[in-house]
């Protein structure tokens, strides 16, 4: 039986993976080496951010490796349509990064609430990826708005 707190901090990792997934997919969804570049960046960001997590998990109680959310899913799946329509457009691609950049920040800012009911040593963890995350976001939203190449 999973405990409180190994599912809150589940849902990071779920998360994580569902990034992790979601810009390897925009990742192979553009030709522009600048976003392939990004892209890949913040999918290992993801990657370790969930390695960083597992440890406040107990092995039993931890999600599978590459596990992610239904939500996660039909993202990808509305990236794809949304691509196939756009013809993989630059600003789709990165309108589509911002939205599951959103539901990220939106799943850390309410485990947040709960810091204290965590494992010792995760609230600075939890709080860093957080900023981490903030930083990825708005690249993405400056990129999205820009309209111009790195």
């Amino acid at each position: 039986m999973k405990t409180e707190t190994s599912t809150t901090v589940n849902a990071l990792i779920i998360i994580n993976n569902d990034r992790y997934e979601g810009y390897k997919k925009a990742a192979s969804e553009t030709e522009e080496t600048d976003l392939k570049t990004l892209f890949t960046e913040f999918s290992i960001q993801s990657k370790d951010f969930a390695d960083e997590l597992r440890k406040f998990v107990s092995l039993d109680e931890q999600p599978e490796e590459n596990e992610t959310t239904n939500s996660g899913k039909l993202y990808r799946v509305w990236m794809d349509v949304k691509a196939g329509i756009s013809g993989k457009d630059r600003k789709a691609i990165l309108s589509s990064c911002e939205f599951g950049e959103d539901f990220a920040k939106k799943t850390y800012d309410e485990v947040m609430e709960q810091l204290a009911d965590l494992p010792p040593g995760s609230e600075e963890i939890i709080k860093r990826q957080r900023v981490q995350l903030q930083r990825s976001h708005d690249t993405i939203k400056e990129l999205r708005d820009s309209g111009i190449k790195e």
